[in-house]
């Protein structure tokens, strides 16, 4: 094999562990800093929102669609709040805008 898949598999290996390890050696005690406490509750969501809105517009056949289903879908959550309604709707106007688009 390539020597450079062995460097590039030490360099993940590496920071993967150095992302579990420094917590662990520098947060010894609760965190208190209300401002801190915030950003880290909210970045699993950013992070979901982050990897989950360019696949919304790129997983139809037209990005257009894809834009018509989030909106729908947003609409669908603000109102309802039900993951399946929001879920049927999205598919639904795919399936409506694919046939005009």
């Amino acid at each position: 094999m390539n020597v450079s898949i062995y460097k590039s598999l030490l360099i993940m290996i590496i920071t993967i562990y150095m992302i579990r390890l420094l917590p662990l050696l520098f947060l010894r005690r609760e965190i208190t800093n209300k401002w801190l406490k915030s950003f880290l509750f909210y970045v699993p969501y950013v992070t979901l929102a982050v990897m989950t809105f360019p696949a919304i517009l790129h997983a139809s056949s037209s990005i257009w669609c894809g834009a018509a289903a989030l909106i729908v879908g947003l609409l669908a959550a603000w109102f309802n709040g039900d993951l399946f309604v929001v879920a049927i709707s999205c598919c639904l106007t795919v399936l409506v805008t694919s046939f005009i688009f």
